[in-house]
């Protein structure tokens, strides 16, 4: 069952080719504001891998499940203060959310995406420290600067 409020546990997912580029995507409520992909649990027991998987079809349309495509899990997570402008989707009180951070390697940067139009506008796949200058998220900055240690050659 969905929760009535944002659960404040989320996923980041950077989405990259061996080459280092990184696929970001130009948020709908927010012109300028580009992000890797990213969205809360659905629900208290989905894992943060299945909450990756979903955000990343939902919001690219790219389907996890080939062998040519590897989501990789960090270990890795940040605590981050909500931004007060989305507050209100979470529970009264609730100020932090935790975010786990994956990544997934794509064959190229010719997979087809097909964006969300109500969250998303555009993308683009940059070098991956291009991208990272373009995030308006630090904890998204940072992620990417950390990729060359992820990548699968």
């Amino acid at each position: 069952m969905t929760q009535p409020y944002k659960i404040p546990q989320s996923v980041l997912v950077v989405i990259h080719t061996r080459e280092l580029d990184v696929l970001l995507i130009e948020r709908a409520d927010r012109a300028g504001f580009w992000q890797s992909v990213t969205g809360s649990k659905d629900t208290l027991d989905e894992l943060p891998s299945e909450t990756a998987k979903r955000e990343v079809a939902e919001e690219t349309g790219i389907q996890i499940d080939g062998v040519a495509i590897t989501l990789r899990d960090w270990h890795y997570s940040n605590t981050y203060e909500i931004y007060p402008t989305w507050r209100h989707r979470y529970a009264p009180g609730v100020t932090h959310n935790i975010e786990h951070v994956f990544s997934l390697q794509v064959p190229s940067t010719n997979i087809p995406i097909r964006l969300s139009p109500r969250e998303h506008v555009q993308f683009a796949w940059l070098p991956y420290q291009e991208a990272s200058k373009r995030c308006f998220s630090v904890s998204n900055a940072e992620a990417i600067l950390r990729l060359p240690n992820f990548v699968q050659r």
